[in-house]
């Protein structure tokens, strides 16, 4: 039976998105850590400090990577380990389910542990593939001028589900990209005046090749656009 762990109020009220990861990450991650912030003070401050001494020399006696690990602070239950690895990654930048996963099978967080606190972060919005996925296409199209085939390719790298990525590229048509492709033409088109004809017709549907538009649309493209400067475009429909 996988075993639950309590979460604090902060988590469970996050919305759904990834764009509220960071800031929920952060409230988290205080109510986590505000009750051994105080540890060791007030009344009972002399004896905790003299218990920390006594641990620190036992800690530099024994040199086992578990008393260190203990000196920092650091949780020795693989499920708390996983939760503050998720938060400090989560903070500031929304991340998929799999880069998660990723992170923490680098830190050798057993399997369980990790799918209890990967899931339960899911339950409560901190994790969305499809909010990811849907602001990574809106990002990158409008930032970079990248098409749905390379769109795709980013996701893919990211974990993403292949349904929840058909989904969010799904929000870009056709009409759309090739509006693009224009505007990053008509960008570049200037910085290759004086190249012959061939030369620009490469450099300029190259661009939009690696940005992951097919060949014919590139080719429709830097037609259009060389033709608007009174170039010749005979032959120009044939593969590049």
């Amino acid at each position: 039976m996988t075993r639950r762990t309590e979460w604090p109020d902060s988590a469970v009220g996050a919305g759904p998105g990834p764009g509220a990861a960071g800031r929920t990450a952060d409230s988290a991650s205080e109510s986590a850590y505000g009750s051994e912030a105080g540890h060791g003070t007030g009344s009972g401050g002399r004896f905790g400090e003299g218990a920390d001494r006594h641990a620190r020399s036992r800690s530099r006696n024994s040199g086992s990577p578990s008393s260190s690990r203990a000196e920092k602070g650091e949780p020795r239950d693989p499920v708390e380990q996983a939760r503050n690895i998720c938060l400090r990654l989560l903070t500031g930048t929304p991340r998929t389910r799999k880069q998660l996963a990723d992170a923490l099978r680098k830190r050798e967080i057993p399997d369980e542990a990790a799918e209890e606190v990967l899931s339960r972060f899911e339950d409560v919005g901190l994790i969305d593939d499809a909010a990811f996925a849907d602001a990574w296409v809106e990002s990158r199209h409008h930032g970079r001028g990248l098409a749905r085939r390379a769109l795709v390719r980013e996701l893919r790298t990211k974990g993403v589900d292949s349904a929840v990525i058909d989904e969010a590229v799904g929000q870009l048509d056709s009409e759309q990209e090739e509006e693009t492709a224009h505007e990053l033409v008509a960008r570049k088109l200037r910085s290759t005046r004086g190249l012959d004809r061939d030369k620009r017709l490469r450099r300029l549907a190259g661009m939009l090749a690696r940005k992951g538009y097919g060949e014919g649309m590139a080719l429709r493209v830097v037609r259009q656009a060389l033709e608007a400067e009174g170039e010749d475009t005979e032959g120009l429909d044939e593969p590049f």
